[in-house]
């Protein structure tokens, strides 16, 4: 036994060795990123839409937070999207620019909320605070806070705004922006009709939707 021991011991410490290898080999390997039932139920769905299926007026909009004139936009259409309701719908495509620093983060963000029902509202609060956070050095964590205001879970958030589900949804927005030939930012179709940038200003686009909200006798 005694002939067999230096063995045994050489033995042990290679087990020992190559278990040890395992372990670090495993804590190293990047954690996988965990997608919520909502966030993998999303990514094949509809767009973000508010308004009524059958709204007299459906414009769709392919917008990029850090935008300015998206931002004009968006302060155009809130007071109208409360005055006519379900009467009319406004679809959001993503088109986030890449010469803007943060578009792409902020998105990431919207879809992220989106997978927990709070598309919408982070919507709604990354157009009102722009001022807040496209100048800032750590976007991220003012969307962070954004979320918590929203009453997310914070965890799911990170994990959904890191994870390839909200990715596909940009990539999907991108796509159809491309198959239309898309350049700039905002481009809005008028029930399926593209709209001359001009008629965006908030001189024109309110008088619009005004007289098609209109019920003209036959």
């Amino acid at each position: 036994m005694k002939r067999f021991l230096p063995f045994l011991i050489i033995g042990a410490v290679a087990l020992t060795a190559v278990g040890g290898a395992v372990t670090y080999y495993r804590a190293k390997r990047p954690a996988a990123v965990a997608v919520s039932a909502e966030a993998a139920k999303a990514v094949a769905g509809e767009p973000h839409t508010r308004g009524g299926a059958e709204a007299k007026v459906t414009l769709e909009e392919f917008g990029d937070f850090q935008c300015p004139p998206c931002g004009v936009l968006f302060e155009t259409l809130e007071p109208l999207e409360k005055k006519y309701g379900q009467r009319l719908r406004v679809i959001f495509r993503q088109y986030p620019l890449a010469s803007h620093t943060h578009a792409m983060e902020a998105a990431l963000a919207a879809e992220a909320a989106g997978f927990q029902g709070r598309f919408w509202e982070m919507h709604d609060m990354l157009y009102r605070k722009r001022a807040d956070w496209i100048g800032a050095t750590e976007a991220g964590t003012i969307f962070h806070q954004y979320a918590a205001t929203l009453g997310l879970n914070l965890e799911q958030f990170e994990k959904d705004a890191k994870g390839s589900a909200a990715r596909t949804r940009i990539a999907a927005d991108e796509k159809r922006a491309k198959d239309l030939s898309v350049a700039l930012t905002p481009t809005v179709y008028w029930n399926n009709q593209a709209m001359p940038f001009e008629k965006l200003a908030p001189a024109s686009l309110p008088k619009m939707i005004d007289e098609a909200m209109v019920d003209k006798a036959p």
